[in-house]
């Protein structure tokens, strides 16, 4: 069974608390989030306690590991193959384009181990935090100063690791993907069964394939565009199987995915129920 949790906005949209609480109420599910990142202003809490270990993840993947049967060393770069560090720059547009913050440096994840990208744009311009620097071993990483470059860097090492999180994906049963930022798919090539799409006061519960094949149409083709396609986009050409209310949780109540998974139970079962008749 393979389950995507969506969002319906950029920002705290709940996916990860609804998505853990998933996880909570399954047997051995693991959860995977394969794009991620933070933010060196607005997450540094979680930044810091990160590099703190010499590592660069975020708090949705360890939430996700946490709350699932996944164990072992460096779980969350096994869950979450690319993770971007950002920081904001106002009235100064990035590298790929970003404006108001820059990327910094990327972890993606490759059957050697962690390997850093580091935007060295951003470090000739003086961006990047010396406690990365201290923290990562960045000295041998490569350094990208050009949107060409970091294509190239691209097919080399971040597009295969997609391609083995995609095979992992395949292979896990159930598997609970969560989406990042309001994109429609955070993954090419999963057959998913149910897909929910998360947002303030409420969740709805859609039929895998014709989400999918929503996702198609929006991006044009089966493979161009899918994975920047956004929620809204999508969903405005498909109707869905049952909406249902969220109702709020204290901070307490968020941390705990068993709470979460009581709370939500009959929203759970709902796509449970859809997951199941699509399988």
């Amino acid at each position: 069974m393979k389950l995507l949790v969506a969002g319906d906005a950029r920002v705290d949209a709940g996916k990860t608390t609804f998505a853990a609480g998933l996880l909570a109420s399954l047997s051995d599910a693991v959860g995977f989030k394969p794009r991620a990142g933070n933010d060196y202003w607005f997450d540094h809490d979680d930044v810091a306690a990160a590099l703190d270990e010499g590592r660069l993840y975020g708090k949705d993947v360890a939430t996700l590991a946490a709350a699932a049967s996944e164990g072992g060393d460096l779980r969350e770069e096994r869950l979450n193959p690319v993770h971007r560090f950002w920081r904001p720059t106002p009235d100064r547009t990035g590298l790929l384009g970003e404006s108001g913050r820059t990327f910094l440096v990327d972890r993606v994840t490759t059957p050697e181990g962690p390997q850093f990208v580091v935007n060295g744009a951003a470090e000739a311009a003086g961006l990047l935090p010396d406690v990365v620097r201290q923290s990562l071993p960045l000295a041998e990483a490569p350094r990208v100063r050009t949107v060409d470059g970091f294509n190239e860097l691209m097919a080399e090492q971040y597009l295969p690791a997609f391609e083995r999180i995609t095979e992992r994906i395949a292979d896990t049963d159930p598997a609970v993907v969560e989406s990042y930022s309001d994109i429609a798919l955070p993954v090419e090539g999963i057959a998913f069964d149910a897909v929910a799409v998360v947002g303030p006061t409420r969740a709805r519960i859609y039929d895998g394939q014709r989400y999918t094949k929503a996702c198609e149409i929006a991006s044009g083709s089966a493979r161009e565009g899918q994975l920047e396609e956004r929620v809204d986009r999508v969903i405005e050409m498909i109707e869905p199987v049952s909406t249902h209310d969220l109702t709020p949780l204290t901070s307490d109540g968020r941390a705990d995915p068993s709470t979460v998974a009581d709370r939500y139970e009959p929203v759970y079962e709902s796509l449970l129920d859809v997951a199941l008749r699509t399988a």
